[in-house]
């Protein structure tokens, strides 16, 4: 199979790795995004796929837009399919038809639940029990080409929108090259999506991070794991950002104004956080939220224990606008 590929950050390696590997596959070229800036000296970086293609000598094409002229460049190679795995291109019609067996896209849901630019965290954001890969073929409609397969893994307490999206990442690279050369060769079959069923999760923006104390504490330590590693779940306290890495919530309400901290009782927590201990808890709209790792404005993160050390004042404060 003549494969052109195309993404951008991390989620896409594991994809390319295995495109790279295996010996069914003949990978023409990689089309990723511009290098950007980055650092003070504004030096242009490559994307994390273009650093591993380059790696691994295959062919590299940069395109700020997929024009006309992209898209001939690309029909030159002479592709069987095309693979896309967190492009970050908007993929025009031309090119979608110029390829013979169309583009499959690794996306990292469970089809049609969160289609859209962030499915991992709002999967993790709504409390579903589970998430993972759909291999789907892509048209002009958002994530809404039929499926070839799915795979699916369980959000465990304890993940992050990073420990997610690098797991499902493995599962779909591995998925993906399980169907692709029946797709090519017309064994393998997609099925539409229930368009009834389609949920969207929309682009996040920083402010999204902003912590709404008055929300349940199991929402809030839902939207701090959802928002790690970015934006990161913050509020501020006297004027000054907290972020909060790492919490657990209670089911106790305690008797206090939404964002105010006191102490807590020092029990463990156990599982999935043994050895933890409940030492600054925070009022929330119900139940209560106990932190865990936090980090005040230009400091490293801390685990509570070592951060009361040195600032003893949270206990008492009240966080949030």
């Amino acid at each position: 199979m003549r494969v052109v590929f195309f993404g951008s950050p991390n989620y896409a390696l594991p994809t390319l790795r295995r495109l790279i590997a295996s010996p069914a596959v003949d990978l023409a070229a990689v089309v990723t995004q511009p290098d950007r800036p980055r650092g003070r000296s504004g030096r242009g970086v490559p994307t994390p796929v273009a650093q591993l293609a380059l790696e691994a000598g295959v062919p590299v094409l940069t395109p700020e837009r997929i024009r006309r002229d992209t898209t001939a460049q690309i029909a030159a190679l002479e592709p069987d399919v095309g693979v896309l795995a967190a492009s970050a291109h908007i993929l025009p019609s031309h090119l979608i038809e110029a390829i013979p067996h169309g583009i499959l896209n690794v996306h990292a849901s469970l089809l049609p639940r969160h289609r859209g630019a962030s499915p991992v965290t709002a999967a993790i954001l709504a409390g579903d029990e589970k998430s993972g890969a759909s291999v789907m073929l892509i048209v002009r409609e958002l994530d809404a080409g039929p499926v070839l397969g799915t795979v699916a893994t369980p959000i465990e307490p304890l993940d992050t929108t990073e420990t997610l999206t690098a797991r499902i990442a493995e599962l779909g690279a591995e998925r993906l090259l399980e169907l692709l050369p029946g797709w090519v060769e017309g064994s393998v079959e997609a099925a539409p999506q229930n368009e009834s069923l389609a949920t969207y999760a929309g682009r996040i923006e920083k402010d999204d991070g902003v912590i709404d104390w008055t929300r349940s504490a199991e929402e809030i330590a839902r939207a701090v794991r959802a928002y790690e590693p970015w934006p990161r779940a913050t509020t501020l306290r006297d004027g000054e950002r907290l972020t909060i890495h790492t919490a657990w919530p209670l089911a106790a309400t305690l008797e206090a104004e939404p964002g105010c901290v006191l102490a807590g009782d020092g029990e463990p927590l156990g599982e999935p956080l043994p050895g933890r201990r409940a030492l600054a808890t925070v009022a929330c709209g119900s139940g209560s939220l106990a932190l865990l790792r936090v980090q005040r404005a230009g400091r490293r993160p801390l685990d509570i224990e070592d951060y009361l050390n040195g600032d003893r004042a949270l206990i008492g404060a009240r966080l949030g606008e």
